[in-house]
């Protein structure tokens, strides 16, 4: 498991899907509380930098948006 927590790919490079998943994956290892004090720590700095990164998208996906809606683009958009 060690060796998958040095193998993390580059945020940039995850969608929200895949960045979400592993921020889940980061809490439940943070909740199990078994990690040494070094790695907590590395974990707790992943789950920050996946939340912003996930908080990002969202903000970007939600500016989208409202710019299709400012433009009347899905005027007959039902939902």
């Amino acid at each position: 498991m060690e060796n998958k927590m040095n193998e993390k790919p580059a945020l940039d490079t995850l969608s929200y899907e895949q960045a979400f998943e592993e921020l889940q994956t980061v809490i439940d290892q943070l909740e199990a509380g078994d990690k040494p004090l070094e790695e907590t720590l590395a974990l707790y700095e992943r789950g920050q930098a996946l939340y912003h990164h996930c908080t990002t998208l969202l903000d970007e996906a939600e500016l989208k948006v409202q710019q299709l809606n400012e433009d009347g683009s899905l005027d007959d958009f039902d939902v």
